[in-house]
């Protein structure tokens, strides 16, 4: 067995979960270009988002944010947020969650290129 992380493959890209604790988690997403995410939010978890590889343009209840390599974005629980990678070159993000749950079942979706809009789902 590895004790390397595993990816989780989503239509955007793909995410790695790098270390789990009780209230914390850290994930490491790589967006591809044109790609972002569900507009989605959380009601048991904060998100800490920073760009390390790339230009990320995220979307915080509604407010657009440019963050470039080592910048850092807030999202404060139950707020509506995004990101996406508008440009031709892979988007880094090293995100860490806050909170008292992290499961994927956690999540509300308003809008999603993918169609999962309104559903929770895994993927």
């Amino acid at each position: 067995m590895s004790d390397l992380p595993s990816e989780n493959v989503r239509a955007w890209g793909f995410y790695t979960i790098l270390e789990t604790h009780p209230g914390y988690q850290v994930k490491r997403h790589t967006v591809y270009p044109g790609k972002r995410n569900s507009y989605q939010r959380h009601q048991r978890r904060s998100e800490f988002w920073i760009v390390v590889e790339g230009l990320c343009h995220a979307t915080i209840d509604g407010v657009v944010i440019e963050a470039k390599v080592g910048e850092v974005i807030s999202v404060p629980v139950g707020s509506k947020h995004r990101w996406s990678n508008e440009q031709t070159e892979n988007l880094v993000i090293i995100e860490i969650q806050t909170g008292d749950y992290f499961g994927e079942d956690d999540i509300e979706r308003f809008e999603d290129d993918f169609g999962r809009a309104g559903k929770i789902t895994p993927n």
